[in-house]
């Protein structure tokens, strides 16, 4: 099980974004970092600029203009034309900043995403089963797109507005008097306690907003995914009324959130406002008394302005870098879920040389208090072909499934060719076995696409005879687009018949010497299984091929006949053989016969 998510308001803001900097600074990437030297370069320049060239350039000018000489009018004008200049370069410093750091913040959301995207795929079965497909894919798309907001306001937001401060302060203490500094202090203090309470407090509601969306997407995604099981249950209205449910506690928390940020808006802009009051009236208070001229009232209210807009953001930025932390952190969490699954400390690769398979005192359970596999023992030799069968939930896709080794074993252990599968890379592994599944799930892309997922380079030539080999070839050809028909979402677009024999001219093109066929007929007509059982009878031959089946007529060929029942091999041997034993396989063999005759009798 993942390990529990905690609360996104109560989530510590410092060790996530510890966690996000070796994305920002990565130590093999220097001219990353020499972007981020640069960006930070204009972000200086840019606040020199915003605090000594603005604003002074506008005090001179009122001052002149105080003065009442006339003669002055080329200084004023120079100084209003500086006063310009200045308010440009801070607009060109700002955008060169963007521009240089736009690769930084991109190659950032790669980074991260890219590897959270990894693990998920090295996370268990087990993972993936008890975890909503939409839900994961939420949590990823949002921690993904927080890391460019984030690194923006980090970078320009808060370190400039803290230099622009520093600035400020040493201007207010050399022209004016501590006094004043003491004021503008007092009054970013209040601002910045006020804000994080009251943001703090949004947060929660944010949180639960966004556990809504989620939980909102999670029932849409599950939904159509499942399309055709609503239609059969006539479940259209209901779906409906549950998402319209769904989306509309959303809306309740939304409306809430928003809300809120009405009464920050207002308790920041009376702080800003009061303390923009108060400066100018003791500036002006100084001025009746001689001791400032008319341009440093100006001069005060300007640098005040220009310090207010970036703290007038400052609740904007401190929610969006606190939802950023929220919405990274619990992408941070899948990253540190556990994979179930693991090489061993110094696994070789596995080395097939004959493809012999062999299950000894295998026990297992998808939960400790139910066991599934009570001390399997099975020997495939190399090439023959043996069939596992026996009742629903007696372990015969559960056999599969270690073999893959989507799961451990919790007694015993599992060989090929003598190695423990526990001991070799699963990557090795899995590139020996190949599998045609009971569902066949096909990508949302072309036909070929689909076959030559089988091998990573898979040419045309060998699509087209892996094809050919599967009986699909004709399908393919007469079709307008051939291999380039998309076969749809789950490849719905394609029949159950059409479906396998893809998954077969997959597992074709990658030529395993290992093959399970999991019930890969169980889902077909009749007529379509007859075809495709001559197929893979075909392409089992030369391989170790375990043949996993509910219907036995499938299965008479097989050189073995393993009976499971209750988690044991309860009888084995060839199809007369176990006939003539007339035990569990008999039992089920005249049970399906009789279904048989009981259908076509039906049918006549």
């Amino acid at each position: 099980m993942p390990p529990a998510r905690s609360d996104g308001a109560d989530r510590p803001l410092g060790p996530t974004l510890r966690r996000f900097l070796p994305y920002l600074w990565p130590d093999d990437a220097p001219a990353l970092k020499a972007r981020i030297v640069g960006a930070m370069v204009f972000v200086v320049l840019s606040k020199l600029v915003q605090v000594y060239g603005a604003p002074f350039a506008l005090q001179g000018a009122v001052d002149r203009m105080a003065s009442g000489d006339r003669g002055l009018a080329n200084l004023v004008l120079l100084l209003v034309i500086g006063y310009a200049a200045a308010r440009f370069s801070t607009v060109v410093f700002d955008n060169l900043r963007n521009a240089v750091f736009e690769r930084v913040g991109q190659d950032a959301t790669q980074r991260l995403a890219a590897a959270v995207f990894r693990h998920l795929h090295d996370l268990s079965l087990r993972f993936h089963l008890e975890r909503r497909t939409g839900a994961v894919t939420k949590v990823v798309e949002r921690g993904t797109k927080s890391i460019d907001t984030m690194l923006y306001f980090l970078l320009f937001n808060i370190a400039p507005t803290v230099l622009e401060l520093t600035l400020v302060l040493g201007i207010f203490a050399t022209r004016f008097g501590w006094w004043l500094v003491a004021g503008t202090v007092t009054m970013v203090v209040v601002y910045i306690v006020f804000t994080r309470i009251v943001t703090d407090w949004r947060a929660a509601l944010r949180q639960r907003m966004n556990d809504l969306d989620t939980g909102a997407v999670a029932h849409a995604v599950d939904s159509l995914l499942n399309f055709e099981t609503v239609k059969y249950f006539n479940a259209e209205a209901r779906e409906a009324k549950r998402y319209s449910n769904a989306v509309a506690a959303y809306a309740d928390a939304a409306v809430v959130s928003e809300n809120s940020l009405a009464w920050l808006n207002i308790g920041q802009a009376l702080i800003t406002n009061v303390m923009m009051a108060g400066g100018m009236a003791l500036v002006a208070w100084g001025w009746a008394s001689g001791r400032f001229s008319p341009g440093d009232v100006v001069l005060v209210s300007t640098l005040l302005a220009q310090l207010f807009r970036p703290l007038d953001l400052l609740g904007m930025v401190y929610r969006t870098i606190r939802q950023g932390a929220i919405d990274m952190g619990a992408m941070f969490d899948l990253i540190d879920t556990p994979s179930e699954i693991t090489d061993a400390l110094g696994a070789a690769p596995l080395a097939v040389t004959r493809g012999a398979v062999r299950f000894e005192g295998v026990q297992f359970g998808y939960d400790p208090d139910r066991a599934i596999l009570k001390g399997i023992d099975l020997n495939i030799p190399a090439g023959q072909t043996v069939a596992v069968v026996g009742p629903s939930g007696a372990g015969k896709s559960t056999l599969a499934r270690l073999l893959y080794r989507f799961y451990d074993v919790t007694g015993g252990r599992i060989t090929i060719d003598g190695q423990d599968i526990a001991q070799v890379t699963q990557t090795s592994l899995r590139g020996a076995i190949g599998i045609v599944p009971q569902d066949t799930v096909l990508f949302n892309d072309t036909i070929g696409y689909n076959i030559a997922y089988g091998r990573e380079g898979a040419t045309d030539a060998e699509v087209a005879a892996a094809a050919r080999g599967a009986a699909i070839a004709s399908f393919i050809q007469s079709l307008s687009d051939g291999f380039d028909t998309r076969v749809g979402e789950r490849g719905l677009k394609l029949s159950g018949g059409e479906k396998q024999r893809v998954a077969i001219a997959r597992t074709l093109v990658k030529n395993p010497p290992i093959l399970i066929l999991d019930e890969a007929t169980s889902a077909l007509d009749s007529r379509t299984e007859s075809e495709i059982l001559d197929t893979l009878e075909a392409i089992e031959r030369g391989r170790t091929t375990i043949v996993i089946a509910h219907r036995l007529s499938t299965v008479v060929h097989a050189d073995r006949i393993v009976v499971l029942e209750a988690g044991r091999v309860a009888e084995q041997g060839t199809h007369a053989e176990l006939l003539a034993a007339n035990g569990v396989y008999a039992e089920m063999w005249a049970r399906q016969q009789a279904e048989r005759e009981e259908a076509l009798a039906v049918g006549e």
